[in-house]
């Protein structure tokens, strides 16, 4: 039986609040550009909004005037999105908890992933969001996923709980040797 090959995220859809409400979060605090909107075409009563994420591909939200914004946490259950998490760079990173203070946004504050650093935070309607940032670039034809497959090779070898920075270090000098070759 054949796979079906996927070849990156098309896009994700959420479901947001009121259209305002979700423009200034999406554009107005994360910076996504607004692409366009249209009407939901599968229910009529809600609007589509498209917002571009940073990469060239696409975030959408579903919003009905009807909906109030709950920032509250919702119980995740088996099958449901627990987080989405957006790259950022270093430099934006390290501006993320006063850029959220400003706006008395609650947050996590910094948490060390081991490979990232990460800050989590709740859109309006209480989907955790997370900004994640690399500890690393990968080497010259390389992707991050490289780097950490190989990295997670590495650790497995050496019999560790989680990826680190060691780990890391290793992985992109396996991976430049194997490409300079």
């Amino acid at each position: 039986m054949q796979r079906i090959q996927s070849q990156g995220v098309h896009h994700i859809t959420l479901t947001g609040a009121d259209r305002q409400t979700s423009i200034d979060f999406w554009q107005g605090l994360l910076a996504m550009p607004f692409v366009f909107e249209q009407p939901n075409l599968d229910n009529p009563g809600e609007n589509h909004l498209y917002f571009d994420p940073g990469d060239g591909r696409l975030i959408t939200v579903f919003t009905s005037e009807d909906r109030i914004p709950d920032p509250r946490p919702k119980r995740a259950g088996p099958g449901d999105v627990h987080h989405i998490a957006f790259a950022v760079s270093r430099a934006t990173f390290s501006q993320i908890a006063a850029r959220l203070d400003e706006r008395a946004i609650a947050h996590s504050g910094p948490k060390d992933r081991g490979f990232m650093d990460s800050i989590y935070f709740r859109d309006p309607m209480g989907l955790l969001v997370e900004l994640a940032a690399y500890r690393f670039e990968p080497p010259a034809g390389a992707t991050h996923a490289q780097v950490l497959h190989e990295a997670y090779r590495i650790r497995l070898e050496k019999g560790d709980a989680a990826i680190g920075e060691v780990h890391l270090a290793d992985a992109i000098e396996a991976l430049t040797t194997r490409h300079s070759l």
